[in-house]
């Protein structure tokens, strides 16, 4: 615990860059149970929390991330599918998180669970949240730092529809059996998105989750996947926390519910690696 504490006052005191551009995040792993929707509103708190404008969408039919953030999510509600099926402006469906002042959520309700149907007969149907996305940015929301997109665990038209208008994906991996089962597959449709519909997306970030280092199968799942994907692996572990699972019970992320506690230090420390491989690539490419 000395050791958490010493690290969440060593991140309290360093800068967190904001980006010179909206960085926008695919967070996707087609496998469930990973720590997807979990690394998605705790980032975002994180970043959130020292300063930046940021925008979760949850398009994930469960609705984990609008549960999270706290923000109204019944069945009626004005939500992502009536930006994805209807081409209702974002911002109008927009809801202010309780908690963190420069945080929003685009909720996701129940009625989103048979939109990958629907979307097959629509017009630019894999470009419904790009369109969306660019009106926003042009206009209401061009102020924002990040948008982090939280994709269901498929690879169907939702996941689709966050690939094509995103420039980066942030891949969570749980370290436990099985954690590279699948990425395969989503590397490959990365690519066939980066082939046809999307040039600049890139998979710039890779999370450790359920991470415990006193288990030979995590530091050996962790080892392999640093193998695999060197430069986006973080160094940063998310372990496993009591608090991290019980802060969505009380409409909340870890970052506000128990900012002291091991896990919400772990998200803080991930949102800063963020923060600061943006700013250093920014810099990179001028």
């Amino acid at each position: 615990m000395i050791a958490t504490e010493r690290q969440r006052q060593e991140l309290e005191a360093s800068p967190f860059p904001r980006p010179r551009q909206t960085r926008v995040f695919a967070v996707s792993n087609q496998k469930g149970g990973v720590g997807k929707t979990t690394t998605s509103v705790n980032v975002a708190a994180a970043l959130a929390k020292r300063g930046a404008n940021v925008l979760v969408i949850d398009t994930d039919p469960q609705g984990n991330a609008s549960t999270a953030l706290g923000v109204e999510h019944r069945s009626g509600t004005p939500s992502i599918y009536d930006v994805l099926l209807d081409e209702v402006p974002l911002h109008s469906v927009a809801q202010k998180c309780p908690d963190l002042d420069s945080l929003w959520c685009v909720p996701a309700t129940i009625d989103l669970a048979g939109a990958d149907i629907e979307l097959v007969s629509v017009v630019r149907r894999e470009f419904r949240l790009h369109d969306a996305l660019r009106e926003l940015l042009d206009g209401p929301g061009k102020g924002l730092d990040y948008i982090f997109i939280d994709c269901p665990p498929s690879l169907g038209l939702l996941t689709l529809n966050a690939m094509v208008v995103a420039t980066e994906v942030l891949i969570p991996i749980q370290c436990e059996y099985y954690a590279l089962e699948g990425l395969t597959q989503l590397m490959k449709t990365v690519e066939m998105v980066k082939k046809h519909l999307n040039p600049v997306l890139d998979v710039s970030t890779i999370v450790l989750t359920m991470y415990d280092g006193r288990t030979n199968l995590a530091r050996e799942v962790a080892d392999e996947v640093r193998s695999h994907f060197p430069t986006q692996t973080l160094e940063q572990t998310v372990p496993r926390s009591v608090r991290v699972s019980e802060a969505p019970g009380f409409g909340q992320t870890v970052i506000t519910h128990d900012p002291h506690s091991s896990g919400a230090v772990a998200y803080m420390a991930i949102a800063r690696d963020i923060a600061v491989r943006g700013a250093a690539g920014a810099e990179s490419t001028q």
